[in-house]
């Protein structure tokens, strides 16, 4: 068999430690980050979601000891549940954690490869097409490879979205982590990345499910559940839209549960300390009552999730904030209020 001189391969960065260092550290993880401190910043911002950040923290345990296949992805996880509930914020927080920045790492949005002639999106241009000698993809090779000492991390959104076509052109991605351009060029390689991927499928099914149940007395309703758990719609719904090829090819199925009452003042808290990094560098702080903050999350429809809550302070306090600041530039504490159905700033 001949190899293909013009072939070539995106390889995660080696080490350059000389022989007998390597052998010193035989036996330490090659891996810098700390599975605990990812779990820290996880379970401070991620809320009520303690079955899947389990199952994550056992992943990075299993990425860190490092003696994954060396002819697969580091990992592959597919999460699951509806909108709004963490999933991706998961995996930014995961990059933030481990490199520092919530952007380092690759993200596809499937929804922009719904139909199947954007699969080359995917491997590169057909040969013939205009950009195939390049060997261009959507693929950011230097957040998939990472380096000898911190994992590459890519992320596959809105799973259930792209065509046929693209689910089966990933098979190969997750079964040998290797994916090879349609110009035949080069090859990029994630063996030393943690696939993550995203998908609400089942979601809608689960919550028409359980607005059925809302009909029934609350001792039938725990009977009905106990039985027949949201978990085995969005599995039923899960098998008919991917292949039984493509879900064998998936290390962990994680489930995201609707966001719940109890979690929205959490939410609203986590929001608020998120505005308040971005006002640091103008030295800045604001702080809400805890009728301001009541108003944020009384009344929030939890099937919108966390995302439409955090939509909600943008577009309602934020402006706010702007106009007065801008008027008062000298002002760094800003307390908000909310009476008389409005939100007041405080004297």
């Amino acid at each position: 068999m001949t190899t293909n001189p013009a072939l070539h391969i995106v390889k995660p960065q080696t080490s350059s430690q000389h022989p007998a260092e390597r052998q010193r550290l035989i036996g330490q993880p090659r891996f810098h980050f700390d599975p605990q401190q990812v779990m820290q910043l996880l379970k401070q911002r991620i809320i009520g979601q303690d079955a899947a950040l389990a199952e994550i923290e056992k992943m990075l345990n299993v990425v860190k000891a490092d003696f994954s296949s060396p002819e697969r992805p580091l990992s592959v996880t597919l999460m699951l549940g509806p909108t709004g509930v963490g999933k991706t914020e998961t995996v930014r927080l995961i990059a933030e954690a481990i490199y520092g920045r919530p952007d380092a790492f690759c993200r596809i949005d499937m929804n922009t490869l719904a139909q199947e002639h954007y699969a080359a999106a995917i491997t590169g241009a057909p040969p013939g097409y205009v950009g195939s000698k390049e060997g261009h993809s959507l693929f950011d090779e230097t957040a998939i490879a990472g380096s000898h000492t911190r994992p590459g991390i890519v992320l596959f959104d809105e799973l259930e979205k792209a065509s046929n076509e693209v689910i089966r052109g990933l098979m190969n991605v997750l079964d040998r982590g290797k994916l090879t351009l349609t110009s035949g060029t080069k090859t990029i390689d994630f063996t030393n990345c943690m696939i993550f991927m995203t998908s609400n499928v089942g979601a809608q099914a689960a919550q028409q499910y359980l607005d059925k149940l809302n009909f029934l007395p609350k001792k039938m309703q725990a009977l009905c559940l106990k039985r027949v758990p949201t978990q085995t719609i969005i599995e039923k719904v899960m098998h008919r839209k991917f292949d039984p090829e493509f879900i064998n090819r998936i290390d962990r199925t994680l489930h995201y549960q609707a966001v719940q009452d109890d979690a929205l003042p959490r939410l609203v808290e986590i929001e608020l300390e998120k505005l308040n990094q971005r006002l640091q560098h103008q030295k800045r702080t604001v702080h809400l009552t805890d009728a301001a903050k009541a108003h944020f999350y009384q009344g929030h429809d939890i099937r919108y999730g966390a995302r439409h809550l955090a939509r909600k302070m943008r577009t309602e306090l934020e402006p706010i904030l702007a106009v007065y600041f801008l008027q008062q530039p000298e002002q760094t504490d800003l307390y908000i209020d909310f009476q008389h159905n409005a939100l007041k700033i405080k004297d």
